[in-house]
């Protein structure tokens, strides 16, 4: 009986769930990659421009927001950055990239993918409701996990038998990863 309850745990959980781990799977994937291709969005115009940019001092988010304005940007401004000689400002659906010495640069304009921003904007979402919800689908994960590992009952392929093995070995990958990565 003990061992029906726990499939039944298993098989629910894994029911239940199977939106939000494909969604966090694949958007995790993504995710990783991010540095390679941005799934989240796509390019649909580049702009070459030139402008003078003040000394690194005086850029704040105000003169960031003001420059875009001047160069026909018209679009919500999120944020700005002074990275390795470069000023970026990022906006809601445009990104401007101005080399400091030379003043020349571009604005690209993007559109969200659509189903795939989506997906990585829940894994990335932070409202209060939302960290609950990802708490509880954690801790169902590690009950998925357990459940699986324990529900093959004794025998040649039992947790006991061999599952241990394999267990550990997926443990210690990541373990050699956050040491010496």
């Amino acid at each position: 009986m003990k061992q029906q309850k726990i499939r039944g745990l298993h098989r629910d959980l894994g029911y239940f769930y199977i939106g939000l781990i494909i969604s966090f799977a694949l958007s995790g994937i993504l995710m990783n990659h991010r540095d390679s291709f941005h799934a989240e969005k796509y390019t649909t115009e580049t702009r070459l421009i030139v402008a003078k940019v003040p000394q690194e001092s005086e850029v704040t988010d105000a003169y960031a927001e003001e420059l875009g304005k001047k160069l026909g940007v018209e679009d919500k401004f999120r944020r700005q950055k002074l990275d390795d000689g470069k000023l970026r400002i990022s906006f809601e659906k445009n990104d401007i990239e101005i080399d400091l010495k030379t003043g020349k640069g571009e604005i690209t304009t993007f559109i969200k993918t659509p189903i795939v921003s989506s997906m990585m904007k829940l894994h990335k979402n932070t409202s209060n409701w939302w960290i609950y919800y990802g708490d509880i689908f954690g801790i169902s994960l590690i009950s998925i996990a357990i459940t699986g590992a324990i529900m093959i009952p004794a025998g040649k392929f039992s947790f006991k038998n061999r599952g241990w093995k394999l267990a550990l070995a997926g443990l210690i990958i990541p373990l050699l990863v956050l040491l010496f990565v």
